[in-house]
């Protein structure tokens, strides 16, 4: 059975995760950018950053996938927002669903990690976004503000990390079955 990591990374945070579960796996870690035929793997992982209510590169990976019989995928989501909140996971879920095929929703297992930002590193579209999320946020009364809210305003202009590689352990134990 042949296996793929492919990941979807801008800034690096879920590159960074990916090479760590190569690592743990054995498993070749590529950008999605890089796959030429994703139809020879019958095990994917795909790590993915949220941008934007999306997550990079997964629904131009999957579309070319041609058949989902006898293949076990692994969808893993990489972002700041704390994936241990009820609210940012169903946020993730619903722009999972907005991406993917109902047959490939069906065959997957999905976990979500936390990862990173760093203000100085963003690209100017990235900047201005944050810049408009983060006033918003600023100027929400006090009980209006989400948990997602209070993250942007708590991380705002700053270079913060939450990487944890060992919470890759679920993904290697599912990867593992």
């Amino acid at each position: 059975m042949d296996s793929i990591i492919i990941y979807g990374s801008q800034y690096g945070t879920t590159k960074m995760y990916a090479e760590e579960l190569s690592k743990r796996t054995n498993v070749k870690a590529l950008s999605f950018e890089k796959i030429d035929d994703i139809n020879k793997y019958n095990k994917i992982i795909y790590l993915g950053g949220l941008y934007a209510g999306g997550v990079l590169g997964m629904s131009k990976t999957f579309k070319k996938l041609n058949d989902m019989n006898n293949r076990r995928i692994i969808l893993v989501t990489v972002g700041l927002a704390d994936p241990k909140n009820a609210e940012n996971i169903n946020n993730i879920r619903n722009a999972i669903k907005r991406q993917l095929s109902k047959n490939i929703l069906e065959k997957i297992k999905i976990f979500h990690l936390r990862g990173g930002i760093d203000y100085s590193k963003l690209n100017f579209v990235h900047k201005t976004l944050m810049n408009l999320l983060y006033k918003k946020a600023k100027n929400l009364p006090e009980e209006k503000k989400t948990v997602e809210d209070k993250a942007i305003i708590e991380t705002y202009g700053k270079k913060v990390s939450f990487i944890d590689f060992s919470d890759l352990d679920g993904i290697v134990s599912e990867f593992s079955k």
